[in-house]
């Protein structure tokens, strides 16, 4: 045995025993390598082996602690699931049960063989006249319908986030954000060479003198935000709010990455883009509306940026799938998109109904129209704790850090995905998570 894998072994022998207890948190790997009469490098190599066995989990700016670990009073789990399969509150793709029915029933005249071949040919960012008439009908809410020629398409929502954002700002160049946003941002982001600024948040959204202070400290290129049903936080903006944002981009000669894939959920409030659509960029997706498996992105771009994102899609190969496209535009023209939104928010509501009555009593933030809710735990409780836990009751939930613009928060906070689960069993999940809340940590050591 390596010696790594000794030193490893007598601390998770100390975990066993209860003298590490969930929470505690490790010494400084110089320290430890000290303490224990080891290498620097050997202290690395044991900390990696405790976090690869589940035992530990290491936080930036902050330490290595130790997870929480199985043990007899580990409260209820999902055991009546005869499935015995995991409960994902990660995942968020709103479905209801009549959805297939209803949207096989549109495509029996796309399986023609003559339109099926048109369907199939491959299609540009500009796609088609009728689809560009068929998406702006689609994205119209609350007064606001955007001009078919400003539409491009994409392959998904995430395409169309990546094209803006590619043609916005500049390898080098700083791209704000809420302080806690879409995770894959950070991705798209990361690959694109661009450093997201994290942007302060208050009960109305993003709050304006945070877009003017970091952009004061380092030019901004552009802001990427979610004003209706901010996902994780559930905010809508408020009029003013919006009328005042919009004022401070203009100020500051900035552009911002409007991201509305939940706006189809929210039939009243006017996008961003009503206020300032010389300024903002829409981009939206099929997904949420219709089905995670049938993808198209949508990118509504100022006349100034047309050129511009279109190269950005076709140089990061993002262009549309005409299949989806002729599609869409089809569910779209006789009604059936509209008629599965309006099931979607219904059953949305049912799903909120839910969570405010298994996890009454709790710090809930959240909206009767929004798919998830953004859960601040309580006192006892540290987010990797409770994510830990709860995976072992066969449950998964997303930590408030994979949200964090800035990877030095950690919030004790977790967000839960309503929409993808039958409710039978989102019920029986919410009601073990809220058992688990009521607990702490210490009540799961081994004895």
């Amino acid at each position: 045995m390596r010696e790594y894998q000794r030193v490893a072994d007598a601390v998770a022998g100390e975990i066993a025993a209860g003298r590490l207890r969930p929470g505690d948190r490790l010494p400084p790997q110089r320290r430890f390598a000290r303490d224990h009469g080891i290498a620097g490098s050997t202290a690395a190599r044991v900390y990696r082996e405790l976090a690869r066995r589940g035992l530990t989990v290491g936080e930036v700016g902050r330490g290595t602690f130790v997870r929480a670990t199985e043990g007899p009073a580990a409260g209820p789990a999902l055991s009546d699931d005869p499935a015995g399969q995991r409960v994902n509150l990660e995942l968020n793709h709103p479905v209801v049960p009549e959805q297939a029915a209803l949207l096989a029933e549109g495509l029996g005249g796309l399986l023609r063989a003559d339109v099926l071949d048109a369907a199939l040919r491959p299609v540009g960012p500009a796609g088609t006249p009728r689809a560009r008439a068929a998406a702006a009908a689609l994205l119209a809410r609350a007064g606001w319908r955007p001009r078919p020629e400003r539409v491009l398409f994409t392959g998904n929502g995430r395409q169309a986030i990546s094209a803006a954002v590619a043609a916005l700002v500049p390898p080098g160049g700083r791209l704000g954000a809420e302080e806690f946003t879409y995770p894959v941002l950070k991705s798209i982001a990361g690959r694109l060479g661009v450093t997201v600024v994290p942007l302060a948040v208050d009960g109305d959204g993003v709050r304006p003198d945070a877009v003017t202070a970091a952009h004061r400290t380092a030019r901004l290129h552009a802001v990427y935000v979610q004003p209706t049903l901010h996902n994780p936080l559930s905010l809508t903006m408020p009029p003013a709010r919006r009328a005042e944002l919009a004022a401070t981009l203009r100020h500051l000669d900035l552009t911002a990455v409007e991201d509305a894939v939940w706006g189809f959920l929210d039939r009243d409030t006017p996008p961003l883009a009503a206020l300032a659509p010389e300024r903002t960029v829409v981009v939206d997706s099929l997904s949420k509306r219709v089905a995670p498996g049938l993808t198209a992105g949508f990118a509504v771009v100022p006349d100034a940026l047309v050129a511009p994102v279109e190269v950005a899609v076709r140089s990061g190969g993002w262009t549309p799938s005409g299949f989806a496209l002729e599609a869409a535009v089809r569910w779209q023209s006789d009604g059936r998109l509209d008629a599965l939104v309006e099931a979607k928010r219904e059953e949305v509501a049912r799903r909120q109904g839910l969570a405010r009555r298994h996890l009454a009593g709790f710090a809930l933030r959240t909206d009767p129209r929004s798919c998830f809710c953004w859960w601040k735990l309580p006192p006892a409780w540290r987010a990797d704790l409770f994510v830990a836990a709860a995976a072992r009751r066969g449950i998964a939930v997303t930590p408030g850090s994979a949200f964090a613009s800035d990877p030095r928060r950690t919030p004790d906070a977790v967000r839960l995905g309503l929409a993808s689960p039958p409710p039978d069993t989102l019920a029986r999940a919410l009601t073990t998570l809220a058992t688990l809340a009521r607990t702490t940590p210490e009540d799961h050591v081994p004895s």
